[in-house]
């Protein structure tokens, strides 16, 4: 009887049309390892912050440290970006064609920019909470931090059309901080998020220098044009554009391909989807 239910219930699942058209990987190829890629993160966050995230060398210098931990970074992403390249040849044979190396060493060159960049981040957060003690405290505790960190990470293999992992790496940051930044977005310097649960920032959105947003604010789209199958046309500009020195409090949002402009604040709970001058504010009251 035990036997019989087993076997029944695997032919099921192995053999309907489900399986066959829509759910069933037909890759047999190593595919990518979530836990792996929970580990690159951790290096990536110890190479960006050193000092940070390891504990202070006694023996060798940190860049030495740092030369130590990017050796071990190499091997683990080169494997990944392989994977993920090898699932989308099922789409496009011509993926996985390409140099993995090339991708990987681009990416490792990108890291100084990152840090740079992250570095504004740090100031922005800090300077905007009164609550933050320190630069320590913002890197070491902040969600939102966590979140840009990987979304700047994330964006970096995106821009270097690598399929697949800069979803991942974004999906994780969400999943552990309650934020959800699309690795397509463009951000630029001095990048705030205050509090940040509930955070969606998606994947056409544009943010300029100078941002903050705080929890629950939405920047998404209003609708999707359709095609002559009556399924949503992926890839065309359709979420807010956000100029430099705008603050978004918390709920608030902002769909469609609009503009705020700069200078701007939104309060909270805030429903917008229609442009926004500059040195604009928009309350309830």
């Amino acid at each position: 009887m035990y036997n019989n239910i087993i076997s029944e219930v695997s032919n099921k699942l192995t053999s309907n049309e489900t399986f066959n058209k829509k759910i069933m990987c037909s890759i047999f190829k190593p595919l990518p390892d979530n836990e792996v890629i929970k580990e690159i993160i951790k290096l990536l966050f110890q190479v960006l912050y050193p000092g940070y995230f390891f504990d202070l060398p006694k023996t060798i210098t940190i860049k030495t440290n740092v030369e130590y931990i990017l050796e071990r970074l190499y091997g683990l992403i080169i494997d990944q970006i392989h994977r993920c390249l090898c699932l989308s040849c099922k789409y496009d044979n011509k993926v996985c064609n390409q140099n993995v190396n090339d991708i990987v060493e681009s990416f490792l060159k990108k890291l100084p920019t990152i840090q740079e960049r992250l570095a504004t981040d740090v100031i922005a957060i800090y300077n905007g909470d009164p609550a933050a003690k320190s630069y320590d405290e913002v890197i070491l505790c902040y969600p939102g931090l966590k979140a840009i960190t990987c979304y700047r990470i994330a964006h970096e293999l995106y821009n270097l059309n690598v399929p697949l992992l800069p979803r991942i790496i974004t999906e994780i940051a969400h999943s552990e901080t309650g934020i959800d930044i699309h690795p397509g977005a463009k951000i630029g310097e001095y990048f705030a998020i205050d509090h940040g649960t509930g955070i969606v920032i998606g994947e056409t959105t544009e943010i300029g220098n100078n941002v903050k947003i705080y929890q629950g604010v939405t920047l998404g789209a209003k609708s999707f044009p359709l095609d002559e199958n009556g399924n949503p046309i992926k890839g065309i500009p359709r979420h807010p554009i956000v100029e430099d020195n705008v603050i978004i409090y918390a709920e608030a949002t902002i769909l469609g391909r609009i503009r705020i402009g700069h200078h701007s604040i939104i309060g909270a709970n805030q429903w917008i989807t229609s442009d926004v001058p500059p040195y604009t504010k928009i309350t309830s009251i």
